[in-house]
């Protein structure tokens, strides 16, 4: 098979691979789609990688006993290689397992790990059905695109009498701008690249805020009455962001960070969470239950067209990546058998 790899030193090319085989219940998949996500970043740091995508959607081909797939079936390849069995997977809280299969050590090859490849391997109750009328392409938003700011607004019970602040509009963002309008509510953003920005504001944004400008907390308390906006998801993986999704928030007001973020934020116990009475969560993608109302979203918004920007072949994953690195696009999907 040909897969997608990360060379180092900001180059990424196509390579060859052995297939991955099906072995007990995990099943081969045919990747016809991949969305891209945070593997820009190692891109860009001029790191090296050689499975990567995390994104899938493609077409079972190979099984090796009975189980929750079958050839021939359109499956969402969902990320992650959890136990299965522990509460946490049974409950549908997957992403949290913690005790995940090592794949080298079960499939003896890391090859068919990653999802930017012509076939992947995954255990078979992660790869539940693409419904009828829908793209590989768009099943891929399922994931990241529509499903982790979706988990995200699920946690914090956003609603359409809310008004919501978004920080950070990249293709997360720009996907929580779609659930957000789908359920309704008013949204404003914070973004610094113009190009999303700007799509932000052709989906439906009513106000859309560059971080760098002064007083963002006194204006966008000026949209709401003097109260500050009733949600506020982060979607951008800095403490700037997320430092303003608290202090821009009202009181007894939720916010979920969904946006990776490895360097420190400060957060005061008194006057951030007792005296402001501040619900807030962090959220890593979504329970699988909520998976029908996440394609519902797909099927019915009328911004999908939108939110997936850019579709390319694999062949031209350095040119994907480059324009990841820009910030102008929103989400970028891969076909890798082109």
């Amino acid at each position: 098979m040909k897969k997608a790899v990360i060379f180092g030193d900001q180059k990424a090319g196509v390579v060859d691979a052995p297939d991955p085989k099906a072995k007990e219940d995990w099943a081969v998949v045919k990747v016809h789609a991949s969305a891209m996500c945070t593997e820009y970043k190692m891109f860009a740091a001029g790191g090296g990688a050689d499975n990567i995508g995390h994104e899938g959607a493609g077409e079972v081909v190979e099984v090796a006993q009975p189980g929750h797939v079958q050839v021939g079936d359109r499956v969402i390849v969902l990320p992650q290689y959890p136990c299965g069995k522990c509460a946490l997977c049974r409950s549908g809280d997957y992403i949290y397992c913690e005790n995940n299969y090592n794949f080298v050590d079960f499939m003896g090859t890391s090859d068919g790990s990653g999802t930017f490849a012509h076939y992947a391997v995954k255990p078979s109750w992660l790869l539940p059905p693409i419904p009828d009328g829908v793209s590989y392409e768009d099943a891929t938003m399922a994931i990241d695109g529509i499903g982790a700011s979706f988990g995200g607004f699920q946690a914090i019970g956003l609603n359409t009498f809310d008004t919501v602040l978004i920080t950070g509009l990249g293709p997360v963002g720009l996907g929580a701008v779609v659930n957000a309008l789908f359920r309704g509510c008013r949204v404003i953003g914070v973004e610094p690249s113009t190009w999303r920005a700007e799509m932000a504001r052709k989906m439906g944004a009513e106000v859309v805020y560059d971080p760098a400008e002064s007083n963002l907390v006194d204006k966008i308390k000026e949209l709401t009455g003097g109260r500050g906006v009733d949600c506020a998801i982060d979607c951008s993986g800095t403490p700037q962001g997320e430092r303003l999704c608290i202090d821009a928030v009202r009181r007894r007001g939720r916010v979920a960070f969904t946006g990776e973020c490895s360097k420190d934020l400060t957060i005061r116990i008194s006057p951030d969470m007792i005296r402001k009475g501040l619900v807030m969560t962090g959220n890593w993608c979504y329970n699988v239950a909520d998976l029908p109302a996440i394609l519902q979203v797909i099927q019915e918004s009328p911004l999908m067209d939108l939110l997936i920007s850019h579709v390319l072949p694999m062949s031209k994953i350095q040119e994907a990546f480059e324009l990841l690195v820009s910030g102008e696009c929103a989400k970028v999907v891969l076909r890798p058998w082109e």
